[in-house]
């Protein structure tokens, strides 16, 4: 899980649309989390992202890329547990992570973050797991 092909990116509008209609969601500084989990069906298993980084919060393009770069490489890095989860129960997650704070964090703190949101993310689909069990 060392790379980030197209296929684990939303584009979509229909696909976006219906994330956040149809998907729950939770506040994870610095990142807005919105998920929703689906059955993989005969397509094997993936974790689709969507990132947001608004122009409200960052004028300059060249801000708002930096923000997704760190985003998509820390996504990259904590993504192989997610994977775990979502091969072990054969379920797919499509995520957007919409990006609050208003300054740009060190790669270090980032990578710290987005672990901390995919452990959050992990830890709402285990429980609803054992409640509907």
């Amino acid at each position: 899980m060392e790379d980030f092909p197209k296929y684990e990116r939303i584009c979509k509008e229909s696909e976006i649309q219906s994330l956040f209609e149809n998907g729950a969601g939770f506040s994870s500084y610095p990142f807005r989390v919105v998920y929703l989990f689906h059955p993989a069906g005969n397509q094997p298993p993936t974790c689709r992202l969507l990132l947001s980084v608004s122009k409200k919060r960052f004028h300059h393009a060249i801000k708002r890329n930096r923000v997704k770069r760190l985003i998509r490489e820390s996504w990259r890095k904590n993504k192989a547990k997610l994977y775990e989860v979502c091969t072990r129960d054969t379920i797919s997650v499509d995520v957007a992570l919409v990006y609050n704070a208003t300054v740009i964090h060190t790669y270090e703190t980032m990578l710290d973050k987005t672990a901390k949101a995919l452990n959050e993310l992990i830890n709402r689909y285990e429980t609803t797991i054992q409640t509907t069990h």
